[in-house]
């Protein structure tokens, strides 16, 4: 709401050129206040109003834009002013803008920096997108095994200001390779005089640097930690992960997730609903939307070859809707609970049978209370319905309520199967489970529906 009710002020003081009252508006802010306030102006204005505040603070808002925001910003820079601006940034943000620019002017900059910076970019920017070594950090502070505390932390006075994270610190043998972890806490309270090794915690959690980032974010959630260390194949330490890139990352693939659930696909961006185009808004849902709309002809198909089933019995027509909806919502329960329980790693592809013996079994008694009240309805709501001179509404009441039974448990076996397969094959499971899980339903309940009531009723 801030870049609403601000950022037209913010563009009368650009417009009557009183820059030193916008910075001194801007400065007073946290940083992320400032980039909501600024991203509500044109991509110009913004730009302007960077330039004119004190280049790490600049950079600091910069570093809190939407990430479409400042591409565009940083296409518009020449490789001077975009070397300045890239060398105030995290060595993890400072790759992520650089990745997100064309290729000529990711190439353009590189010479303008000092080697160890260039070394450092062309490292993490190696890293696949969506690896833990794509959103890991250089920024840490890793010392010997066998250096004293007093030592220790005369190298953290020296490094630390430089740092992004110095609440951890890494212990390395000589070859490099992550042996342990000191809290900076129990380095503070410890004797001068004693070695790290000596006060360690030994047991390292670390991740792959190739490793999925969720696995990354698992782990924070699981350790509770503050600094994840990353490590190559052979154990050394090549850079952390801070708790607020976890953060980062968990909000977008919930976001994903989300978005996958409605059957929403490409890639998620972090831009304001209202900034986000009209096209882009369509490209991503209509993929879906046109698969389901050719797969929903299955149960036109279903429905015409029951024809006759149906014309002499109307009264099936009326329960359809009820049959399609209980389908579909025992169905996005049962995936729900399995794409979550896949998510938190407490369960995996392997353990299929388990899954489905244990959701058969809640299915079942779902099957049988949704059957009889089912049942229910249709005796004490249809009973002046009119039907054939053969048969009675108990018998039709006993159909409806089986089929409905036999629905609500193969869609709860549906649900749960849908993530499995779709994680055994390394696919995400909220991409089939909600689009997939509900034409699936739809249709296997027109056949269920249909089939029982010709079979139990003899029509």
């Amino acid at each position: 709401m801030l870049d609403q009710l601000i950022a037209p002020d913010i563009k009368a003081l650009i417009e009557e050129g009183k820059f030193e009252e916008i910075a001194a508006f801007i400065e007073d802010r946290h940083p992320t206040e400032a980039a909501e306030i600024l991203s509500g102006l044109p991509e110009d204005d913004v730009n302007l109003v960077l330039e004119k505040l004190p280049l790490q603070t600049a950079a600091d808002i910069f570093c809190e834009l939407p990430g479409s925001l400042q591409s565009h910003i940083a296409a518009k820079l020449n490789k001077n002013d975009l070397a300045k601006l890239v060398i105030n940034l995290s060595p993890d943000d400072r790759v992520d803008l650089l990745k997100s620019l064309p290729e000529e002017q990711f190439d353009s900059v590189l010479p303008v920096l000092a080697k160890r910076e260039r070394e450092d970019i062309k490292k993490l920017a190696s890293y696949k997108e969506g690896t833990a070594g794509s959103i890991m950090t250089t920024d840490y502070i890793a010392l010997p095994a066998d250096i004293t505390v007093r030592e220790a932390l005369d190298k953290i006075r020296l490094e630390g200001p430089a740092k992004e994270s110095i609440y951890t610190i890494f212990v390395l043998d000589e070859g490099r390779h992550l042996v342990g972890s000191v809290r900076l806490a129990d380095l503070i309270l410890s004797h001068p005089s004693k070695k790290l090794r000596d006060i360690m915690d030994g047991q390292v959690v670390a991740v792959q640097a190739e490793a999925d980032q969720e696995e990354a974010t698992y782990k924070f959630s699981r350790y509770d930690l503050v600094a994840l260390p990353v490590v190559d194949t052979n154990g050394n330490l090549v850079g952390i992960i801070t708790h607020d890139d976890a953060l980062d990352v968990i909000e977008q693939e919930r976001t994903e997730d989300m978005e996958r659930f409605m059957a929403i696909s490409g890639k998620h961006e972090d831009t304001n609903y209202l900034q986000t185009s009209i096209w882009t808004h369509f490209s991503h849902r209509v993929v879906w939307l046109i698969i389901l709309a050719i797969l929903g002809l299955v149960s036109g198909a279903i429905l015409q070859s029951f024809e006759s089933t149906l014309m002499n019995l109307m009264i099936l027509a009326f329960y359809m809707p009820m049959l399609a909806d209980t389908g579909g919502n025992t169905g996005s329960q049962s995936a729900t609970v399995v794409v979550r329980a896949l998510a938190l790693k407490e369960i995996n592809p392997k353990d299929i049978l388990k899954v489905i013996w244990k959701e058969a079994q809640v299915g079942l008694l779902l099957a049988l209370v949704l059957g009889v009240l089912a049942f229910l309805r249709v005796y004490f709501t249809s009973s002046g319905a009119s039907i054939p001179e053969s048969m009675n509404i108990i018998n039709i009441g006993l159909a409806i309520g089986i089929a409905l039974g036999i629905q609500v448990l193969s869609a709860t076996i549906i649900g749960a199967l849908l993530p499995l397969i779709a994680a055994a094959f390394g696919l995400d499971p909220a991409l089939v489970a909600s689009p997939a899980l509900t034409t699936i339903v739809d249709i296997s309940g027109l056949f269920i529906y249909f089939s029982t009531a010709r079979l139990l009723l003899g029509i």
